[in-house]
Parts: structure tokens; C-alpha cells; sequence
């Protein structure tokens, strides 16, 4: 059975004020958060292929909102980690800034989830009334409940 966005979402994963003002530190401070809700075995290591990949193929895409991921041995199960900055990222060669940073480890054998995923949240930023909800919630309930839009 495919997994659900529902089913990765946790408000204990959700950071509203990134104090971070550069990727690779924004990228630590939500890989920190899920390590200590046990979600990644290794943070630091994880992170290294966060950074790696996000070095080999920015993972920015459209509306402000970017997508760093890694498919790794760190993970038992697909995690997602959720940073918002009000001022942005700055993503890839071209500085893109990114304000919507959700962080996800795979494991290799669950990439057709991965899939899934990334569809589903693509789809929802791409929403201008959900992107506006997102940028602008002033709880993490709030947040995440415009995540799960789709299944009401």
C-alpha cells in the first residue's frame, strides 16, 4: 500500500522560524530535528548526503519551495522534515531563495513512495491559496493542516 503525506507528517518535525540564513546550516537544523525524534540514524552523515546531492542537483523548484532529499541507509522508512524562512534560502548556483524546505530521507528500497511523496507535495505548493496558508501559519497545526487539504 502507498504511503500517504499524512503518514509523514509531524508537528515535532516542523520548524515555523529557520534561524538559519544559509543552506547548509537551515539543512542541519531540520536534519537535527528529525535525529532527535529518533527519524534518521545518523544525522551528520545523513546531512553530508543531503548536501551532496543538493550540490550534484539543486533540489529548488518553483514558488519559493525546495525539496533536498537523500536515498540512504540512514532511514528504515520515508521521514520528512519541514523548515520555513522568511527570508529565504539561497538554493543552488543561482541563489534561488527558498522559504519552504522539506527535507526527506529515503530508503532505497522505497523509492516508488519517494515518488508518491514528492508528487503530492509538489502539487499542493504549486496551490497559491495552500502556498499562502503555508507561508503564513502561525502554528504548526495550522501549517500541517493545509498539507492535508487533500484528504478532506
Amino acid at each position: 500500500m502507498a504511503i500517504a503525506l499524512s503518514d509523514l507528517l509531524d508537528e515535532k518535525q516542523v520548524i515555523l522560524r529557520l534561524r538559519s540564513r544559509k543552506l547548509p546550516n537551515a539543512l542541519r537544523e531540520i536534519t537535527h530535528l528529525l535525529a532527535q525524534n529518533g527519524k534518521i540514524d545518523n544525522a551528520e552523515a545523513f546531512l553530508e548526503q543531503v548536501l551532496a546531492r543538493e550540490r550534484a542537483h539543486s533540489s529548488a523548484v518553483e514558488h519559493g519551495v525546495a525539496l533536498p532529499h537523500a536515498r540512504t541507509d540512514f532511514v528504515t522508512e520515508i521521514v520528512l522534515g519541514i523548515g520555513r524562512s522568511r527570508a529565504g534560502i539561497p538554493f543552488g548556483e543561482s541563489g534561488v531563495r527558498a522559504r519552504l524546505i522539506f527535507v526527506i530521507g529515503v530508503p532505497q528500497r522505497l523509492v516508488s513512495d519517494y515518488l508518491i511523496c514528492v508528487g503530492t507535495l509538489v502539487r499542493l505548493v504549486k496551490d497559491d491559496a495552500i502556498r499562502s496558508i503555508l507561508l503564513n501559519a502561525e502554528t504548526v497545526q495550522e501549517f500541517l493542516d493545509a498539507l492535508t487539504v487533500e484528504t478532506l
